[in-house]
């Protein structure tokens, strides 16, 4: 719908449902039907006007779905590798052996087809060289921040976060302070930097021994 709306050059603004149906209920509006949602979203977007998203054209679109598939395939090597730790029979494991070559082989494609599309690019080959030169961003991490936010560079740092989800909310009440917390925002993103996050401390580490002791 986002790039059909894109295509017919109206402006798109794509919106966490949960905040529509939160709004919906502060206004005190429970009942859902069609007319009713679309006053409420259409009262959403009047009281708190939120940005238009630019959209991504075609190519971008193809190579994030690529990217999306490869995070999909990974989730089912991890999968299929767990049923092989746990499975005893003799003809199971070499059923999940079979799946799991196919799935690795399916893997190595998929890497070949992103690899070459962002080489085909040279806007993206730079964001990629450039992604990558930051301690703990490989290529797949670089791929994910290039075709899932796209916003990075045109957003400050508070504003980028609060996108990915990384920004703590506060919860305080009077005296009382709650450990403040992230959320919500691009999950598959917030995942990626968060593995990043794991590989740069270890580089760190690895460079500084003796803050292990």
């Amino acid at each position: 719908m986002a790039a059909a709306l894109g295509a017919a050059s109206l402006p798109v603004a794509v919106i966490n449902p949960a905040r529509i149906r939160h709004f919906a209920q502060a206004i005190g509006r429970r009942a859902q039907t069609g007319p009713i949602d679309a006053a409420v979203i259409a009262r959403f977007v009047e009281t708190l006007q939120p940005p238009v998203r630019a959209l991504a054209d075609e190519a971008t679109l193809m190579l994030a779905d690529l990217v999306a598939r490869r995070r999909q395939i990974i989730a089912m090597i991890v999968a299929e590798r767990q049923r092989l730790a746990r499975a005893s029979a003799q003809r199971l494991r070499k059923s999940i052996e079979r799946l799991l070559a196919a799935l690795q082989k399916e893997l190595s494609d998929l890497d070949l087809a992103i690899g070459d599309a962002v080489k085909d690019s040279p806007l993206w080959h730079e964001h990629e060289q450039l992604l990558s030169s930051i301690p703990g961003i490989g290529p797949a991490t670089a791929r994910t921040l290039i075709t899932e936010l796209p916003e990075l560079g045109q957003l400050d740092r508070h504003r980028i976060a609060a996108l990915v989800g990384l920004a703590p909310w506060t919860r305080q009440s009077g005296q009382w302070q709650g450990k403040a917390m992230i959320g919500g925002g691009r999950a598959s993103v917030r995942a990626a930097l968060y593995m990043a996050a794991l590989v740069a401390n270890a580089i760190v580490r690895s460079k500084r021994p003796w803050q292990n002791t």
